[in-house]
């Protein structure tokens, strides 16, 4: 089938990369225009436009999508027989979606209906979840609530984080989105509708979101590290300083303190934290303009105390 591709970040990497190793046609690709980026400001492609130019495909950076005719044109023309839509970053008007013969589907990276919305892979960390997985829908005018052709379920292992899970999930996509658009093309593919009673959904993580509460448990916490690894990262006030915690463990207490206490530091074990229930072990933290560094690091450059506390 000849393939329109819609997707920006490297989530949509991956399935752009097996749609050119598939017998499928990518006849184009639409992705955001390229935005200034880093400490430099320095203008840059999208991830998707990257590895588009390396296979010399043809690339299209429009700056609206709704209720501009230059778009419908650019997919008329192409002609594709499906658009096929990864994390590209922008809702879809009908006028768009319906354009191609089998019109538009996506890889939505839940076990839909659970965590429609932006953020799946963050709320599904964040909300404990031992189970997630990736599912290909129609897309429709309501938010990923279109039918859905298939989906796989993905565990979610105790020491996976945003970017472990997110590349497990990228590729699992990629190659249930061949398997789909095989299926369709071979008239073999049924459609199931959600169940809508049953949705929930996964708002954008905001930056507030980041503040540690040492009152929350241990788990929950360690929860919050992990799915906020990347952006915004995790960060609690420590001597008057924001100090950003990458990487945790959840450890029994070695003794009764209140949340936020450091009630172990040394230079063995690194830096022990009470919550509200259970302690974090903090494993690699950043301070201000500083390089992330190992708690044991942290304990001997910066003096660290027991009795000390995170805020």
């Amino acid at each position: 089938m000849k393939v329109l591709f819609w997707g920006t970040p490297d989530f949509a990497v991956e399935s752009l990369k097996a749609l050119l190793s598939s017998k499928h046609q990518v006849v184009g690709v639409i992705t955001q225009p390229d935005k200034p980026k880093g400490r430099g400001q320095k203008v840059q492609p999208t991830p998707v436009k990257e590895e588009a130019l390396k296979h010399g495909l043809l690339v299209y950076q429009p700056e609206k999508i709704k209720n501009n005719p230059e778009v419908v044109d650019f997919i008329k023309n192409l002609n594709p027989d499906i658009s096929v839509v990864v994390a590209y970053g922008k809702i879809l008007p009908e006028e768009v979606i319906n354009i191609p013969k089998y019109k538009t589907i996506n890889v939505h990276a839940s076990l839909l209906p659970k965590y429609r919305g932006a953020a799946p892979i963050h709320r599904a960390i964040m909300d404990g979840e031992e189970e997630t997985g990736v599912c290909i829908m129609e897309i429709v005018k309501e938010l990923d609530a279109g039918d859905i052709y298939r989906c796989k379920k993905v565990k979610i292992e105790p020491n996976d984080d945003i970017i472990t899970l997110h590349d497990k999930l990228a590729k699992e996509g990629a190659k249930l989105l061949i398997e789909v658009l095989d299926d369709i093309e071979e008239g073999r593919v049924e459609k199931t509708p959600q169940d809508s009673t049953k949705a929930t959904y996964a708002k954008p993580i905001e930056k507030e979101e980041a503040k540690i509460n040492w009152e929350k448990p241990a788990k929950d916490i360690y929860n919050q590290i992990r799915a906020l690894k990347v952006w915004p990262k995790a960060y609690s006030n420590f001597r008057d300083q924001q100090v950003k915690i990458l990487d945790a463990e959840v450890v029994e207490c070695p003794k009764a303190v209140k949340p936020g206490e450091v009630v172990k530091s040394n230079d063995k074990e690194g830096i022990i934290v009470a919550t509200k229930e259970g302690c974090i072990l903090i494993k690699t933290l950043q301070f201000p303009n500083s390089k992330p560094i190992s708690s044991q690091e942290a304990v001997r450059g910066y003096k660290i105390k027991e009795g000390e506390v995170f805020e």
